[in-house]
């Protein structure tokens, strides 16, 4: 029997859904509602540069990344290929998909570190 990557890329997708669903619905209230109203005072420039001089806080966001990304692309990867019947092009699609995760979390890895 071949072995494939497809456990470990439905792996990689469902950390990410758990995040994307976890993580972001606070950022998003924090950032997106919470904040812009008023409700709570921005943080300073001094107070997220020390924030983001941790590891610790650097790495969680890194993995925040990452996985929303794979999770991301599995999800286009899979919802285009049903909904366009283009899965003759399967091979072609996650190439370009996980592709573009991998280049994003190489992004992110430049950027935070």
């Amino acid at each position: 029997m071949r072995r494939t990557l497809e456990p470990y890329l439905w792996l990689l997708f469902s950390g990410g859904g758990v995040v994307a669903a976890l993580v972001l619905p606070v950022l998003v209230l924090l950032f997106g509602v919470l904040m812009p109203l008023g409700v709570l005072d921005w943080p300073s420039a001094d107070h997220l540069q020390a924030l983001l001089g941790n590891v610790v806080v650097r790495l969680a966001l890194l993995v925040v990344v990452v996985l929303c990304l794979f999770h991301a692309a599995h999800r286009i990867r899979f919802t285009s290929e049903e909904l366009l019947g283009i899965a003759r092009f399967d091979l072609a699609i996650a190439i370009l998909c996980y592709g573009a995760a991998i280049f994003g979390a190489a992004v992110a890895v430049l950027v935070l570190f």
